[in-house]
């Protein structure tokens, strides 16, 4: 396809993801917009109590590169988030349950009202007798608003501990059990690097829960939710303008267009909103140290708050694999 005359003659030779506003074959690229903040997530910190074979933050028991949030820089927060009709806030990780301050940024989070969902191993941070009975109370006073999404890679112990790492299993399914008969609203977010089908999938979580008798509908893809892989190495194209119409999608469809991450960088003074769940190591994509700011933002990756999709992620997360967190 031949470079589009508009491009700076000093731009017309580029790789792929390089620029903010052109492709590597010279096409405008495509940017999103911020609809609505409808879901607000919360970084807890990226220490976990286990290293996974392939996560896309890679969180470990070592990793401390996004350090634990605190309280009262959440409740700022959901300060604005209230401000903007926030519908939903989300906690994710690392493990959040590792981090000492989870419990009371959850309550702070429920008691305003807002719809809550909480990404977990269900393991043993999880699992602590006084967690667990600290967690069990804000389930009984605020549950009704309250999911708690548990990430089991496989139906089978076998490839879930492929990812996981040994052991790993018998205290996932020990956590979902808990959860189920406490009453919990659970889901459960799997993965598709498998070589399976999604039918052949769902059949398989479907004769796991009816096992278990956890009251989680397989066949619903809110409840259970099976991401697409994101491989570094491998190559994905850029998208363009022209994309929309040629995918049949819309940019409001794009998790960009409803969602902001919070993270806290080890070293930083502050927290800081990231687009999304999926970047939270570049500095590039940094939007400010406020909701307010972030919808502001302008230069470089973004445009008056609107995110240009120039990370290979973009596109095989979101625009390619349809993927969404929330």
């Amino acid at each position: 396809m031949a470079l589009d005359l508009d491009m700076p003659q000093d731009e017309r030779s580029l790789r792929k993801f390089e620029n903010p506003d052109w492709t590597a074959k010279g096409e405008k690229r495509a940017h999103v917009a911020l609809d609505h903040l409808d879901t607000l997530w919360i970084n807890t910190g990226t220490l976990c109590n286990i290293e996974c074979v392939n996560c896309y933050i890679l969180s470990s028991p070592m990793n401390d590169r996004l350090v634990y949030m605190s309280a009262i820089e959440v409740a700022k927060f959901l300060d604005e988030a209230e401000s903007l009709n926030t519908r939903e806030i989300g906690f994710t990780g690392g493990e959040p349950f590792m981090n000492g301050d989870f419990l009371i940024m959850l309550e702070d989070a429920l008691s305003r009202g807002f719809e809550v969902l909480v990404l977990t191993n269900a393991m043993q941070p999880m699992q602590r007798p006084k967690v667990a009975a600290k967690f069990l109370d804000i389930q009984e006073r605020l549950g009704e608003k309250l999911t708690v999404r548990v990430s089991l890679d496989h139906y089978t112990q076998k490839l879930h501990e492929t990812e996981r790492g040994k052991n790993t299993w018998e205290f996932a399914i020990k956590g979902l059990d808990w959860l189920a008969q406490n009453g919990f609203n659970i889901t459960i977010g799997g993965r598709t690097c498998w070589g399976e089908s999604e039918t052949s999938s769902r059949a398989g979580f479907a004769a796991l829960v009816k096992q278990y008798n956890w009251p989680i509908n397989t066949a619903d893809p809110r409840a259970l939710v099976l991401f697409p892989e994101m491989d570094e190495g491998g190559d994905v194209p850029e998208i363009t303008t022209a994309c929309w119409d040629i995918l049949g999608q819309k940019p409001s469809n794009m998790m960009c267009a409803s969602s902001r991450m919070v993270v806290k960088r080890k070293g930083a003074l502050h927290p800081t909103v990231l687009p999304c769940t999926l970047l939270p190591y570049e500095p590039q994509f940094d939007m400010g140290s406020t909701l307010e700011k972030a919808s502001k933002t302008s230069g470089g990756m973004f445009e008056k708050g609107a995110v240009k999709l120039c990370h290979p992620h973009c596109a095989r997360f979101c625009v390619l694999g349809g993927g969404s967190c929330s």
